[in-house]
Formats: structure tokens, sequence, C-alpha cells
């Protein structure tokens, strides 16, 4: 995905560009650009930008990333995504126009930082990954995976591997705070109507009306 990503982007006349990843991945998604760029015979121009788990990253004057860590078979975050706002602190709301100026002249500060968690996208992960984090399930939009859903699917394996059940989103329904959850990532080997069909028959019904899935 990431050598087709840029690639397009090129393609498009668009701006290289800039890349987070796991710092432990960056020198091994330089190597794959570099294959790819013999294979396409094209340039691959991005800037990786390596980041770990408690960093944050300023996009904007409004808004910032958090990344935190995910579980999966290679080292592995999640991002989330917070609009800022500077609020005048509780102490001072009674106060007049002119009284709030004369405490700013005299150097007090008199707002703080609120966050609202806007957008999660946890990638591939299991379960770990989004308990962990309770920002998670507090984002206005929420990015998450359900590679596997049919029953006869075995937890331990499929938590091996980094990945999560419909079980595991199933069970953890009342923790979702979200206004919109986008499920991704479905196992390839089922077709798409077979899939629709098996996870909106026992998504939980507070969860139906939030829940889309990406196939």
């Amino acid at each position: 995905a990431l050598p087709v990503y840029v690639a397009r982007r090129r393609m498009m006349k668009m701006e290289p560009p800039r890349i987070y990843l796991p710092e432990e991945n960056v020198e091994w998604a330089e190597r794959l650009l570099k294959v790819w760029q013999q294979l396409d015979r094209g340039r691959m121009v991005c800037e990786l930008i390596g980041v770990k788990a408690g960093q944050e990253i300023e996009i904007s004057r409004d808004h910032v990333v958090t990344v935190f860590p995910t579980r999966h078979t290679v080292p592995s975050v999640g991002y989330v995504v917070w609009q800022r706002r500077k609020k005048l602190k509780p102490q001072y709301i009674t106060l007049t126009g002119n009284e709030i100026r004369d405490l700013r002249m005299s150097g007090e500060e008199v707002t703080h930082e609120v966050r609202t968690p806007l957008v999660c996208y946890t990638g591939d992960t299991a379960p770990p990954g989004i308990d962990n984090y309770p920002p998670v399930f507090e984002a206005k939009i929420l990015i998450t995976e359900i590679t596997f859903f049919r029953p006869e699917h075995r937890k331990e394996k499929i938590y091996k591997f980094g990945h999560m059940h419909l079980d595991d989103i199933i069970e953890r329904a009342d923790k979702f705070h979200n206004e919109l959850i986008i499920a991704m990532h479905f196992s390839t080997r089922y077709a798409t109507n077979q899939i629709e069909r098996a996870v909106m028959k026992r998504i939980p019904q507070q969860l139906k009306d939030r829940i889309r899935l990406w196939l």
C-alpha cells in the first residue's frame, strides 16, 4: 500500500507525502520503496518520519496527533487526532472583560487547553491496542479492524497474529462512545455479502446505527 500511495501522488503531481510510521519500521519502509522504485522505474519521493508511543505531533494550531501503542506481529502504533481549544479557566468565568484583560496584562494565564478526540485510527491490532488507550472509545470517529468474525475462528491464533474478532467488539459494546465506527481489514477469504450479513446480524443494537463496514 505504501508504494502505491506514493506513486499515485506522484502521478497526480501532488507534493511528496509526509508519512508517519513506527520508528523501528522506517529502515524497512525505505528498503521497500527503493525496490519498488526499481520495479516501477519511477522515483518514490516521500518523507518517512519515525514515531513512538507517547509522542505528540502538531499538525496545525488547532489540531495535534497523539501516538499510542497497539499490538501486532511487527512494531505498530495507532493515532488520535485531537482538536484543541483555549477556554477560560473556571475560576475566571464570572469576571468582566476588563478584569480578564488586566489579569492577562499582569502575566496571569487565564485560559487552559481543552482537547476533543476527533478521529482515532488503530490499524491492525489485537484487543490490548484498544483496551489500553481510553481515547479510542471516545473519539468521534473510530477506524479499527475486525479481521475475523466466524465462531470457529480460534481467538488464541487471532491474537497471536495481532488481530481482532467480532466477539471483541461485541464484548466491549458499552464502551464505545464514538459517533461513528468504521470497521475494516476483514479477511479476504470471505465474500463481501458474507461479511456484511454475518457482522450486522450479531452487532448489538446500540452499535448498529453507528457502525459502517469498510469492505
